[in-house]
């Protein structure tokens, strides 16, 4: 017999994971202590949860594995839980261990325990977002759970599973026979795939059309399918469009590439977008900021355009528009038989010259109209000149973690993604704060890439602390802080349809409050710089990626609202006077 703790902790050595993220509490000390006589595992410890969530998302993204956050009960859970809804929107597989007051303590409202509504019901919070949420009753059903965990995080569509667990369990002595066994069953599912009878009907409709369009979601990239789509593309001269979270799908350099469409993405995409009698739309669920709030006027008009929808979730095929054709199927085994379908009905090819001629034309001109912005000299300096100087300092494959706010959607619209799969971004839930952690799950996960994050100082003021852990696990991330002193999109908001920028702006009429992040990282012993011209930022780059460690670059900035070109249904409700009413069924 063995203590639960310790074959909790073999299991996860027999999974391959090298890292759990996570912060101590009284339930989870046991764990802990297992943890230390680890030569496999790696504890990183953070100052608060939701640095942890938000770094174990960051690592799952690159290994394509579920990442382990390990929690306590009450607070900790609780803080942890932004980071885990956000890894559920962005279908990111994570299992989080969670420790739980003692089973012959329910009902009796004990030190942290969640209680005002129900005893012993702490993992119900995490229901509404996670793919399930087990609480374990009995000791040595902790592998099995734990097992069954894992595979669900991994299958399907990717995401969180609570595995929640009374304290006095981990303590109790079970068989290492229930671990030995768990190990055994791991389940390789063959992912379901589309036939060539489907992809035949998919192919011959995008050869046929006048103006067929691809759009890339995320699912491209959480099934490695870029090369795949690519190859799809060049072969048949499709347009590609993408959401938010498919940048890069197709490496933006492709001449098919479009760029991001919605609201806060590019007038020539959605205009393609608008004018396409079929679009194959591939791992999205055409969500609201991609799709215009799904006003048929500005990016999506389907019907009367067609679409052709694959994804592994059935649940998203048909969500917000109807489909001729939808094929459950995971994207990666998907693309390989639509390429091969493609090579047999059109083994040549297809070629659209004037099309794609009119993309690169339109890309040279839009990036034309960027560059007095991203030479601009004025201080404090410009977002564009911030994106643009970054870009031409770091190597293409660097990996780009964006909080929100002009950081993402600059990115999203200037900053060209060559290398598939290094944008990282939080897209569904759009988490405030999530840049600064995530980015030191990247590194750990890929140590041998340059990582930088993007964020701005409302998100980084938001859990700063990720410099102790940085520091402490020696992780060279390099923060670039874009300071505006501001909620700036928030402010630019409410500027736009209220004329104030109250409670979205930081200074006061006695106090400016610009603050000093560089002085912050100071304090934490993380090597930094603060600006003081647009000149110097280049050379602070340079310096911050020389050195090899932590470094932080505070980036006074101006505040200017990111350009749009779709539209957000809550322009109407801010402004609905001489605004078109609109409805979900218009």
């Amino acid at each position: 017999m063995a203590l639960a703790s310790e074959e909790v902790v073999r299991y996860l050595e027999g999974r391959d994971v090298t890292k759990v993220f996570g912060l101590c509490g009284h339930t989870n000390i046991a764990v802990l202590d297992a943890l230390s006589r680890s030569d496999k595992i790696d504890f990183i410890n953070v100052r608060h949860e939701q640095i942890a969530s938000h770094a174990a998302d960051g690592y799952a993204r690159v290994t394509r594995r579920a990442s382990v956050v390990l929690s306590h009960l009450g607070p900790g859970l609780t803080n942890a839980a932004t980071g885990v809804a956000n890894a559920a929107l962005d279908s990111i597989p994570m299992v989080v261990i969670a420790g739980d007051v003692p089973t012959y303590y329910f009902g009796k409202h004990p030190h942290q325990e969640v209680n005002h509504h129900a005893d012993g019901d702490q993992w119900e919070i995490y229901r509404p977002f996670v793919k399930r949420a087990f609480r374990v009753d009995q000791a040595d059903k902790l592998p099995e759970v734990l097992d069954r965990a894992f595979v669900i995080a991994e299958s399907g569509r990717p995401g969180p599973v609570l595995v929640d667990v009374p304290m006095d369990l981990f303590s109790l002595e079970i068989d290492p026979g229930l671990v030995d066994r768990a190990l055994t069953n791991h389940i390789d599912y063959a992912k379901p795939t589309i036939s060539e009878e489907v992809a035949e009907k998919i192919i011959g409709n995008l050869l046929e059309a006048e103006r067929p369009l691809i759009y890339a979601g995320g699912g491209v990239l959480l099934a490695s399918a870029s090369e795949e789509l690519t190859e799809l593309v060049d072969l048949l001269d499709l347009p590609v469009a993408h959401s938010l979270m498919g940048k890069g799908a197709v490496p933006d350099d492709n001449p098919h590439v479009l760029g991001m469409s919605g609201f806060w993405g590019v007038k020539f995409t959605n205009e393609q977008t608008l004018a396409a009698d079929w679009i194959l739309g591939l791992g999205t669920r055409f969500a609201e900021a991609d799709s215009s709030s799904w006003y048929p006027e500005f990016t999506f008009n389907m019907p009367p355009t067609k679409l052709m929808q694959i994804d592994i979730d059935p649940e998203q095929i048909g969500r917000n528009y109807p489909v001729e054709i939808g094929a459950v199927a995971e994207l990666k085994s998907a693309l390989q038989v639509l390429v091969k379908v493609a090579k047999r009905l059109a083994p040549e090819g297809k070629k659209r010259p004037e099309l794609i001629d009119a993309i690169v034309e339109e890309r040279k001109t839009r990036k034309e109209r960027f560059v007095p912005d991203q030479t601009s000299d004025e201080f404090p300096m410009n977002p564009a000149r911030i994106l643009a100087d970054l870009r031409e300092a770091i190597p293409a494959d660097t990996y780009i973690v964006t909080d929100v706010g002009w950081n993402k959607n600059g990115v999203g619209q200037q900053y060209d993604i060559t290398v598939p799969g290094t944008f990282v971004t939080p897209g569904g839930y759009a988490t405030m704060g999530f840049g600064s952690a995530a980015a030191i799950g990247v590194k750990l996960a890929a140590p041998d890439r340059p990582v930088v994050a993007l964020i701005g100082d409302g998100g980084f003021g938001q859990n700063p602390a990720v410099l102790a852990t940085a520091r402490r696990e020696k992780i060279p991330v390099v923060w670039v802080v874009m300071n505006n002193n501001a909620f700036g999109t928030i402010a630019g908001l409410e500027k736009a349809n209220y004329d104030t920028t109250y409670g979205t702006t930081f200074s006061s009429e006695d106090d400016d409050m610009w603050i000093d992040y560089a002085a912050i990282a100071q304090g934490y012993g993380v090597k930094s710089i603060r600006v003081e011209s647009a000149e110097q930022f280049e050379e602070a780059i340079a310096e911050a990626f020389g050195s090899g460690e932590p470094f932080l670059i505070d980036t006074p900035m101006r505040n200017i609202p990111t350009p749009t070109s779709g539209h957000w249904n809550i322009l109407d409700i801010y402004s609905p006077e001489g605004v078109k009413g609109h409805s979900s069924t218009d």
